[in-house]
């Protein structure tokens, strides 16, 4: 399957790290949006944890497509 991530650039594939840091960052949005709306500060500083986790998850999942691509001369 081939996109485009917000990096800009296209990749190959999604990778399975490319899926869990969507999913990881989604689930961070809302836990983050519960502690706002609670007024729950360790509630929404997971949220934010979760969120970095999905975002570094995306950049290993960058890098395993820079990795796979042929390399051209």
């Amino acid at each position: 399957m081939t996109g485009v991530h917000e990096h800009g650039y296209r990749s190959i594939e999604m990778t399975d790290e490319h899926t869990k840091g969507d999913i990881n960052k989604a689930k961070g949005k809302v836990e983050e949006g519960i502690g706002k709306l609670t007024a729950d500060r360790k509630e929404e500083g997971k949220g934010k944890a979760k969120q970095v986790q999905g975002s570094a998850q995306q950049s290993l999942g960058d890098i395993q497509d820079i990795v796979r691509l042929p390399l051209s001369r």
